[in-house]
């Protein structure tokens, strides 16, 4: 295959990555925009204008159509839709999904998608939908693998991205993840999610994408097929996800729905219209409403909209700063909390494809207590080097320090004064402590108690946080500090 995938920068499982195709570039994350080429509300040049470097069409439409069919064969997607950058074809799977069956096969629509110039084909897979029961998952995705399989020789050179299927039943998609990744696929689409995020079943999300995550090599590019609203980009980012493709742009146009970053609105909600985009700069909301061009004007926006919350999340990940992109957005709807907090769950895996160190942690809530970096460096003092009796100062941040003493900040614990400028405790913003805070920092301490046999410990602690200390560590001797 003439694709390969490179990650250039990461935090938590997000990656800033530069995939090749075709010898085209594309830079990711990345939103590959649908387009349909009966109803384009925004054409694929103006795509390009608006730094589009990928989009999506689906080939099942273009094989049945009558005014586009001919004209592919001969002269080329790329021409017909007038796009050079790089250009995914469906292969009618989604038909499938929708209406139970297509009058097409695997081997048509491979053999379809190499003719018309498509950069990246897509094989006939079986979406199976949550609903299902285990043994139809099963069959779904043993005919998935076959068909898989099959593309996988057809396609030649050509590149073809593998989806990985199994249903809601986490062991089948790292079952289907682990055999997509030995059938050699670059590109490895999550498929048959998409009523997963319909009906806002996020933790079953979560589940999903990390069950294929964890089969899955890292030099494959993730498609998170469907997913299309920006306010659940982050998240799917943070669990590994490089690719995404939408249609939600112009839907939800048609549907006089305006995104926003953290949801949507009905157009006719709106007194004003709070974004900076070219749409919504030149038009207030009234005029907006009653333009005679109102779903193209829309689709604008809404694309505008989504492309940069890509932006930003490319941003946070150089900075570092993923996490409180997440936190942000999944407080924003109660269904994407769902989400976080089964994200957060799985934190002890994560923080194996985390970086080390970061531009800055800011606690924005309890679920901070759990993020990867607070879990590295509760692992990373265990390798600190003791003298033989240690004290740790708990609510005491004035006064000469011994070389025996450690100080210790929440919620990541203990730390000698020497690392006090270095990543994470200089670079933490830390609001006033709370119980939630401290007892995970206690964790810190149990950590390094258990990795330093021979070392007695005890700890000087404040008032406010002495009963709370002496709770999470029963078998450590606590004093009250006197000032």
């Amino acid at each position: 295959m003439t694709s390969a995938f490179e990650v250039l920068d990461k935090d938590i499982a997000g990656r800033l990555g530069r995939l090749v195709v075709e010898s085209k570039v594309v830079h990711t994350p990345a939103l590959l925009p649908v387009v349909n080429p009966h109803l384009p509300l925004i054409t694929p040049a103006e795509m390009h204008a608006m730094g589009v470097e990928a989009l999506i069409t689906n080939a099942y439409i273009f094989y049945h159509s009558n005014r586009f069919r001919e004209d592919a064969e001969q002269n080329g997607l790329h021409r017909v839709l007038g796009f050079n950058g790089v250009i995914m074809t469906d292969s009618g799977a989604f038909q499938q999904s929708v209406y139970g069956s297509v009058n097409i096969t695997n081997q048509t629509t491979v053999e379809f998608q190499k003719m018309i110039g498509s950069d990246i084909l897509v094989p006939l897979d079986i979406p199976t939908p949550p609903g299902a029961d285990r043994a139809t998952a099963e069959a779904d995705l043993a005919t998935t693998l076959t068909r898989l399989a099959e593309a996988r020789e057809l396609a030649g050179e050509r590149t073809c991205a593998g989806p990985v299927q199994g249903g809601i039943y986490p062991d089948l998609r790292r079952k289907a993840a682990e055999q997509v990744q030995a059938l050699g696929f670059t590109i490895c689409p999550i498929g048959a999610v998409v009523p997963l995020m319909e009906q806002y079943r996020f933790r079953d999300l979560v589940r999903v994408v990390l069950s294929a995550k964890a089969g899955l090599s890292p030099s494959s590019a993730v498609h998170l097929f469907g997913a299309g609203h920006p306010s659940m980009f982050a998240l799917a980012v943070a669990m590994g996800c490089d690719l995404f493709d939408s249609a939600a742009y112009a839907l939800f146009a048609k549907d006089r729905r305006y995104l926003t970053g953290h949801g949507s609105y009905r157009l006719e909600e709106l007194a004003e219209l709070p974004c900076p985009c070219d749409v919504c700069r030149k038009h207030t909301a009234t005029e907006l409403r009653e333009s005679p061009e109102v779903e193209r004007l829309l689709a604008l926006h809404n694309l505008s909209v989504t492309l940069a919350e890509i932006a930003r999340i490319r941003q946070a990940i150089r900075d570092g700063t993923l996490w409180e992109l997440v936190d942000e957005r999944c407080h924003g709807h109660p269904r994407l909390l769902d989400g976080y907090h089964e994200l957060i769950c799985h934190t002890g895996d994560l923080q194996a494809t985390d970086r080390a160190a970061k531009r800055r942690f800011f606690y924005r809530s309890w679920e901070s207590c759990h993020r990867t970096e607070v879990l590295q460096y509760q692992h990373r003092i265990q390798s600190l080097s003791l003298p033989p009796k240690v004290v740790i100062l708990i609510g005491r941040r004035e006064g000469e320090y011994q070389d025996e003493t450690l100080l210790f900040r929440p919620p990541f614990g203990p730390y000698p004064p020497e690392l006090s400028e270095t990543f994470p405790i200089g670079q933490s913003v830390i609001p006033e402590w709370d119980e939630d805070m401290v007892r995970a920092g206690c964790v810190g301490i149990r950590n390094l108690i258990s990795s330093h046999p021979g070392t007695v410990f005890s700890i000087e602690c404040s008032d406010m946080w002495y009963e709370v200390v002496r709770s999470e560590l029963p078998d450590v001797v606590v004093r009250r500090a006197v000032r």
